[in-house]
């Protein structure tokens, strides 16, 4: 069966929520899934999306980790994802970003998120749905993430660009969040990742070609590996979405962030 869009639209959704293996995720806190959420959702909890372990606890979670949440969900090599959830995107680009860790590529995100899906007067529940376990076994690939190591060696590699996406204040190093310092990667761009996003009650992504503009104004665009993150890779969850949306190739996550980055004593940072 053809895979949906990487973004996919509310109406085309609609459309497709019949077709077999077909696996909607909630990624909403637990009041807003109980509220409202898309006919036959699940809810996962975003924390399942993050290993929890000291001392970096915002990382990947492990192939046993991933197999276990997974396969809770009832997740299988054939199954086609569509994620959304109550924060503007972050979480569901981050769980898309996941499971293109381990190759699972039919994976979408929903453009506007509930809010688009609401706006359309199109059908909600309020019951809560069990899924169907599964015995997924998720590979870690190489590829979609980078470590310290990797980047002390790629930082004066002019075909590596990083990409901040928290706020002008976080990357400048006037606001200190969780770190032990505040400032940027040395050389590492800013592009705050709600620039992605369409001003208003429903939080669409702009269109792919405005996306790949602004991408281009803040001087990545040229990368040959674009490497984002934000302060606990959640926010960058979105802009590696958008980035793969506005047709970038090699874009890659550092999901330890500045948490990591701003704890670690003796790497360079620029304010």
């Amino acid at each position: 069966m053809t895979a949906l869009p990487l973004v996919i639209e509310p109406q085309a959704l609609h459309s497709a929520i019949s077709r077999d293996n077909l696996l909607i995720i909630d990624l909403s806190s637990e009041e807003n899934y109980q509220r409202a959420h898309i006919p036959g959702a699940v809810r996962m909890d975003p924390k399942d999306l993050l290993s929890g372990e000291p001392p970096i606890p915002n990382k990947l979670p492990s192939a046993a980790q991933l197999s276990e949440r997974l396969s809770r969900l009832g997740l299988t090599e054939d199954t086609q994802v569509v994620a959304y959830d109550d924060q503007l995107g972050p979480w569901a680009g981050r769980l898309v970003w996941t499971l293109a860790c381990i190759g699972h590529r039919r994976a979408s995100v929903l453009n506007g998120q509930l809010a688009g899906w609401e706006a359309l007067a199109l059908p909600v529940e309020s019951q809560a749905n069990t899924p169907e376990p599964s015995h997924f076994e998720a590979r870690l690939q190489s590829g979609l993430v980078v470590d310290i190591p990797w980047l002390m060696t790629h930082l004066s590699d002019p075909s590596v660009k990083v990409w901040d996406a928290r706020s002008a204040e976080e990357y400048n190093g006037e606001k200190v969040v969780n770190a032990k310092v505040g400032g940027h990667l040395p050389g590492a761009r800013w592009l705050e990742w709600t620039d992605l996003i369409e001003p208003g009650p429903v939080p669409r992504l702009l269109a792919p070609e405005i996306i790949r503009e602004k991408i281009e104004a803040a001087g990545l665009a040229d990368a040959t590996t674009l490497v984002t993150h934000c302060q606990t890779h959640r926010r960058s969850g979105l802009t590696w979405l958008a980035g793969r949306w506005a047709g970038l190739g090699d874009i890659r996550c550092y999901d330890g962030s500045w948490f990591e980055w701003g704890n670690t004593p003796d790497l360079p940072v620029e304010r």
